[in-house]
């Protein structure tokens, strides 16, 4: 007797956010839900299977969450990066609780920064005097583009780590 497949876990699905109006509203929103999603999809991965290669390049779970917030530092911070691959890669002694921590402290500073945006034209205020600034429009539909990406690499990493789906 061959036993049964063992149901798989799954999430239930969040639709779209609901937003206001503005097109500030609308941007921020879903940036705010991609955001929530992939930081989601990361957290309760087991640990060593969160730093496990799941393709050929290396990709991995912790390594895109890690990227992702040198990524909101980058954009809405003026942090540096000097390699940027490097930042798909987290340390050896970082888990998964403290990297999930570290990608929600960097959105919460980056939301910081655009609550005082008002105008979407204007540039991002920069600690970096010497480099251009995106305005804040670009700066989020890059976000939203760049962390949907990845949210989607994780969808896909998370169902082969456990099966686990859904947003």
């Amino acid at each position: 007797m061959t036993a049964a497949p063992r149901p798989r876990p799954r999430r239930r699905d969040t639709p779209p956010p609901r937003t206001g109006d503005s097109e500030a509203e609308v941007l921020r929103g879903f940036l705010d839900y991609l955001r929530a999603s992939i930081a989601a999809k990361v957290e309760g991965a087991p640990g060593p299977a969160a730093r496990a290669a799941g393709v050929p390049s290396g990709t991995n779970l912790l390594g895109l969450l890690h990227h992702l917030t040198f990524v909101e530092r980058a954009t809405f911070l003026g942090g540096r990066v000097t390699d940027w691959p490097s930042t798909f890669h987290a340390a050896p002694e970082d888990g998964v609780a403290e990297v999930v921590a570290r990608y929600r402290e960097a959105v919460a500073e980056a939301n910081a920064v655009l609550d005082g945006c008002a105008d979407l034209g204007a540039p991002l205020p920069r600690t970096q005097p010497d480099k251009p600034s995106p305005s804040v429009r670009w700066a989020l539909t890059h976000l939203i583009e760049e962390t949907g990406r990845h949210a989607g690499h994780a969808d896909i990493l998370r169902e082969l780590i456990d099966g686990s789906t859904g947003r």
